[in-house]
């Protein structure tokens, strides 16, 4: 693992005790590397909207927590700025779904990044989110004798 890779998973391990929202949706993060993330959860029957399949809004949380944990992996205080989703499929009960984000561009306190949502080898959802720096750092990269 590379030094930007454990600085990532410091950040999100320190995101993670403070993120109540993602746990208590019963997510779980597979992977964090600089620049990326994945994150995964089971659709719950509280879940699922009147047409018996998940409600978009619990996939878009999924994709957003994603976002997050991709866009502060550089332990840069980051929050969206803007984002949008496209749903490709429907989920339903019982769905294992998982989303990964990839960081595509960051320029200034900018960042792009995009976040595909699957189950199996099926896309349910493509997320893009748009992300600003907001100042401040997540760990201290000087506590352990890390410069960063």
């Amino acid at each position: 693992m590379t030094a930007a890779d454990e600085l990532a998973q410091r950040c999100a391990d320190v995101m993670w005790a403070d993120d109540v929202a993602s746990r208590q949706l019963g997510m779980t993060i597979e992977a964090v590397a600089s620049g990326t993330a994945t994150v995964s959860m089971t659709v719950r029957d509280d879940m699922t909207n009147g047409h018996g399949t998940a409600h978009g809004g619990f996939i878009f949380a999924l994709a957003d927590s994603a976002f997050a944990f991709a866009c502060n992996s550089r332990n840069e205080r980051t929050v969206a700025q803007a984002c949008d989703i496209v749903f490709a499929a429907p989920a339903r009960l019982g769905d294992r779904l998982v989303a990964g984000a990839t960081e595509r561009a960051r320029f200034g306190r900018n960042g792009i990044y995009d976040v595909r949502v699957t189950r199996g080898d099926d896309v349910v959802a493509e997320f893009r989110g748009r992300s600003r720096t907001i100042g401040g750092a997540l760990v201290d990269v000087t506590e352990e004798g890390h410069d960063g």
